[in-house]
């Protein structure tokens, strides 16, 4: 695509973003959200309090909820253990991903679909 070509197509799609704010600005629903807003925003410098303060009052269990869950996770879950067994040699692969050295080159010498049929068992 010419460099013309997306300046005319970035040029639309700018206008057509253009008109779609027009259209949000002129609408009520969006007018009372934003007063309600700021009513809110008012309200907790008023009362020196933070977001985190307002919903932890009108909703207790968020918190509780929140808390918990991140004490318990570490981040991403730990992935299943695989353990391969090539009937060829009687080698044995364990690996918690696929970008294993040994099970790429299995998988490029036998295929994919047949390394995985040689799956023994998967561990948590």
């Amino acid at each position: 695509m010419s460099i013309l070509n997306t300046y005319v197509q970035k040029e639309q799609q700018l206008k057509q973003l253009q008109e779609e704010l027009d259209r949000l600005k002129n609408d009520d629903r969006l007018k009372t959200e934003l007063d309600f807003k700021n009513h809110l925003e008012d309200l907790m410098r008023e009362f020196d309090k933070s977001a985190a303060d307002v919903i932890k009052l009108l909703d207790p269990t968020h918190t509780a909820d929140k808390s918990s869950s991140s004490a318990k996770s570490t981040g991403r879950a730990k992935r299943k253990l695989k353990i391969y067994k090539n009937p060829n040699t009687g080698e044995v692969v364990e690996t918690r991903g696929g970008n294993q050295k040994t099970l790429k080159a299995w998988k490029e010498e036998y295929g994919a679909e047949t390394v995985e049929s040689w799956l023994v068992r998967t561990e948590d």
